[in-house]
């Protein structure tokens, strides 16, 4: 899946795909690039008919009446094929003029330019002044890199009158325009001249900022850079799968596959941002400027990072003139270029951020879904009105509130749309749901493999949140390789004896009950011969010991079980296959750590560590990108739920979301630490430089749990990118 979402953006994505396959081959690029001059590309006039040119302007000017979203869409797989010509130039030139407040300027130039007939271009910055002479703007200066301004027919230039900034098209024919010797060769810049050119007031595009040209600018580049992304992930992917070095495919080496893991994850993350932006510059939304400039950061280096990742990983072929890799790296590294430095936009989110100007990550539903919405909202005002919390926590788990999307009596069969009114509402209301902590982990495993004696037994208290749960799967070793455990379980009569040690069993201090895997047949293959076992913390012989973090607290235990009895009752699914079990449990650990939580520092606690501070530029800059990773992350999750939405299986955003999470929280967390200067020496208990430091510390352990970082890279590298799995030990 690419920027596009919905079932109308699939196909748009398809049909450009098709158009650029038949029409911008390899050829047409390699044509282009050795071109001793650059020229309309041979498929201009028929991009021109698909009316793709005029798809984000309304009918009146001849357009298609879509938006920028549509546009993106269409940049984006235009940008796969590093398409020759003057689209993204002209498309941007467009999108300004129909920015503008002059009618006029409108109404006579989009039409030319949504069919084609006339191409344009956006100086970005330069060096013209102007003056007022009678009802005209005289404008003289320099714009030197002005990308496409070499087959441009119009020009649209930012104009210096005395303090102000104005913005005017004018034709090209009226400048002088010279070709320059080019980064991207495929697509080139130009430098662009006026001498006492007299723009009359019909030309003047008022109404119109700087900001705001420069805002289309980080939306349409950040569609283009996720393109370019996304020919180079699957390029270096496909060549990892082949080429072989020391008896093997150089994708099955770690470092290989995780770095063509990460591309593929600053891809998704380019995607979600362009999106974004587009879409608030469509709905004319206040923050569509923060938006924007989160696509500058995150889109605009993700293309420059693609493209030197791809060329590591294709090694020397990759260097060569006569593969395409370079062709790609060039076109990326001019978009960022062209944008401005990622620190001065990145310290734009932060200067929006800080000041309450950060956009929100919220889903809308339309009003088909109002009906709904009231009747949960009538049934979530009972539950508020119960005064008593172990009272409201026994009803919403006997009602389904809990865990909603499951099936009754244990949820409410909530579709997805029932599912996100439960959750907006229950928050409007101020109504929390029992916290099932590590319990939350189990109830999916029980409800699909457990007993009707059991699920009545252990799943109504769990979801009233009366039982508290941990987790008896890590072994010291068989951590990571889980399957590897050795914690046997023998037969006696009426059940089994569980014996071996388990470790970093967080809350195993307090629970009641544990879920545990043992080794049931010791000569089975390595996956099989392992039953689940639902264990009674207060059994003799458990001998539970908390282990002191290098936080100085104790969260995770060392478990010895030494020949516990566990009723036959309590082994959950069938005995020795009890592997697929723990897959469940351990899928739903890993859904619910993506999800994000109050573990960790993110945004919010990124911000409030900086309110009422003046951060200077370097530190302004590093909050920014911060701000944007974030912003970025929580994107990655409102897509994945419209995906479900709209019926269609997530693809590589939930693994994606994971990773990132856990990586974030630990960055911000390192960095507000680091932030308080001289006073991170210090550890004051429920000070400022106790909580960071405790923070601090404990981010270390969120690459680790529920599968550490390396384990994540290796699944996004061998399931979303079809990579090698790691070899067997020995072989």
């Amino acid at each position: 899946m690419a920027i596009g979402l919905t079932e109308e953006h699939e196909a748009l994505a398809e049909s450009v795909r098709g158009f650029a396959e038949r029409n911008i081959p390899a050829t047409v690029v390699r044509a282009a690039l050795e071109a001793g001059e650059e020229s309309r590309p041979p498929f201009w006039s028929a991009l021109a008919e698909q009316g793709l040119l005029g798809l984000h302007l309304d009918e009146e000017h001849g357009g298609q009446g879509y938006g920028l979203l549509e546009l993106s869409v269409v940049l984006e797989e235009l940008g796969r094929a590093a398409a020759p010509g003057p689209f993204l130039p002209t498309v941007l030139a467009s999108a300004v003029v129909d920015a503008s407040s002059n009618a006029k300027a409108r109404g006579e130039l989009l039409p030319a330019l949504a069919g084609g007939a006339k191409t344009a271009a956006v100086a970005l910055d330069g060096a013209l002044t102007g003056r007022r002479d009678g009802g005209a703007l005289v404008v003289t200066g320099t714009a030197a890199t002005v990308l496409g301004a070499g087959l441009a027919d119009l020009l649209v230039l930012p104009v210096a009158v005395g303090d102000d900034e104005e913005w005017v098209a004018v034709d090209a024919a009226g400048l002088t325009v010279t070709a320059v010797e080019s980064l991207d060769r495929v697509r080139r810049v130009a430098r662009v001249e006026a001498e006492g050119l007299a723009v009359p007031a019909g030309r003047v595009l008022d109404g119109l900022t700087g900001d705001r040209v420069r805002d289309l600018a980080a939306a349409l580049f950040g569609a283009e850079a996720a393109g370019l992304a996304g020919w180079l992930v699957t390029t270096a992917s496909e060549y990892a799968k082949v080429r072989e070095q020391f008896g093997r495919p150089i994708g099955q080496f770690q470092g290989v596959k995780h770095k063509a893991a990460r591309m593929l994850i600053v891809l998704e993350q380019a995607r979600a941002a362009a999106w974004d932006a587009a879409r608030a510059l469509d709905e004319g939304a206040d923050e569509a400027g923060f938006a924007a400039a989160v696509s500058a950061v995150i889109a605009g280096d993700a293309g420059v990072q693609a493209a030197r990742d791809a060329i590591q990983i294709l090694g020397g072929i990759g260097f060569t003139w006569e593969h395409d890799a370079h062709v790609y790296l060039r076109r990326a590294l001019t978009l960022r270029a062209l944008l401005g430095p990622s620190k001065r936009w990145a310290a734009k989110v932060a200067g929006l951020a800080l000041d309450g100007g950060r956009r929100p990550v919220e889903l809308e539903l339309d009003a088909g879904a109002q009906p709904l919405r009231e009747r949960i909202r009538a049934e979530v005002a009972e539950l508020a009105a119960i005064e008593d919390k172990n009272a409201l926590h026994a009803r919403m788990g006997d009602e389904g509130w809990t865990v909603p999307h499951f099936p009754q009596p244990w949820g409410r069969g909530a579709g997805p749309v029932e599912q996100i009114l439960i959750q907006q509402e229950l928050r409007a209301a101020k109504v929390k749901a029992p916290n099932l902590v590590i319990g939350a982990w189990l109830v999916p495993s029980l409800v699909r493999y457990g007993s009707e004696e059991q699920k009545e037994r252990f799943l109504r208290p769990t979801l009233r949140g009366q039982m508290v749960w941990c987790q008896l799967f890590s072994e010291p070793g068989a951590g990571s390789d889980l399957a590897s455990l050795s914690m046997r379980a023998e037969r006696v009569e009426g059940g089994w004896r569980l014996t071996g040690q388990k470790i970093w069993t967080s809350v195993a201090q307090f629970a009641e009950w544990g879920f545990c895997i043992a080794r049931t047949d010791p000569d089975a293959a390595k996956h099989d011969g392992i039953s689940y076992f639902l264990v009674d913390m207060k059994s003799e012989g458990v001998d539970v010991r908390p282990l002191k973090e290098l936080t100085g607290e104790a969260i995770f235990n060392e478990v010895f079980l030494d020949e516990v009895f566990v009723p036959d009752d309590c082994v959950v699914g069938e005995v020795d296959k009890g592997w697929q079990v723990a897959r469940n449990t351990l899928s739903n650990e890993r859904v619910s750590l993506s999800t994000g939580g109050g573990l960790g520092m993110g945004v919010p606690e990124l911000l409030g560590f900086f309110a009422g501070r003046e951060p200077d530029a370097i530190a302004a800059a590093e909050i920014g990108r911060l701000v944007a990773q974030g912003q970025s992350i929580d994107l990655l999750g409102l897509r994945t739920t419209l995906k479900q939405l709209n019926g269609v299986e997530p693809g590589a955003e939930a693994s994606v979301r994971k990773l990132l999470g856990v990586q974030f929280n630990q960055d911000v967390a390192d960095y507000c630490w680091a932030a308080q200067g001289a006073a991170a020496t210090t550890e004051v208990p429920m000070a400022e430089s106790g909580i960071a430091a405790r923070a601090m510390l404990f981010s270390r352990a969120m690459t680790i749990y529920g599968g550490t970082t390396e384990v994540q890279l290796n699944i996004i590298g061998e399931r979303l990118l079809g990579l090698p799995r790691d070899p067997e030990p020995g072989k």
